[in-house]
């Protein structure tokens, strides 16, 4: 498995889609994940940014395009689709790849040199749900320190997680 045909990433983008897949594949063995669903966790971790460097005027359109192309090209899985889709912000309907590759789109050490995130990376695969909760309210924190709206996915996503209606 690799970066398809039609990604357009540059070489920096391109070591940031291997550390995510080289997350997830770490994840994956100390789960003893099998194998059908790790595959599927590196399908979307090679897809979530093969267009991330393609010309958009939104930063987050890059998701969805991705994963439009991925399915014009043959990929058939809905949740692979969604993970790749709704990577940047998040999603209520995910199943596990969604949530995996949120995570590690967003611990994968090259994104900095802070221990929290390795700490939080390495609780993954025992307390996944919990890390989940950190990282999405890291998210929401770092995007309204930003000045951006909130999307509607993104609230519902972490009303999920937090059990609220």
């Amino acid at each position: 498995m690799s970066l398809p045909d039609w990604a357009h990433v540059t070489p920096e983008r391109r070591a940031h889609i291997e550390r995510v897949v080289t997350l997830l594949e770490t994840w994956a063995d100390s789960m003893q994940l099998a194998a059908g669903e790790r595959d599927r966790w590196l399908r979307a971790a090679w897809l979530h940014d093969a267009l991330r460097d393609a010309p958009f005027n939104d930063p987050r359109a890059h998701g969805p395009a991705a994963a439009d192309r991925a399915a014009a090209a043959g990929e058939t899985d809905r949740g692979v689709l969604d993970a790749v889709r709704h990577h940047t912000v998040g999603s209520a309907d995910w199943d596990d790849v969604g949530r995996m590759l949120y995570l590690a789109d967003f611990l994968e050490p090259g994104r900095d040199d802070d221990p929290e995130r390795e700490r939080l990376a390495r609780w993954v695969p025992t307390q996944r749900d919990a890390v989940l909760r950190e990282v999405v309210r890291r998210r929401i924190e770092w995007t309204l320190r930003s000045g951006w709206p909130l999307p509607a996915a993104t609230v519902a996503f972490w009303n999920q997680l937090a059990g609220k209606p």
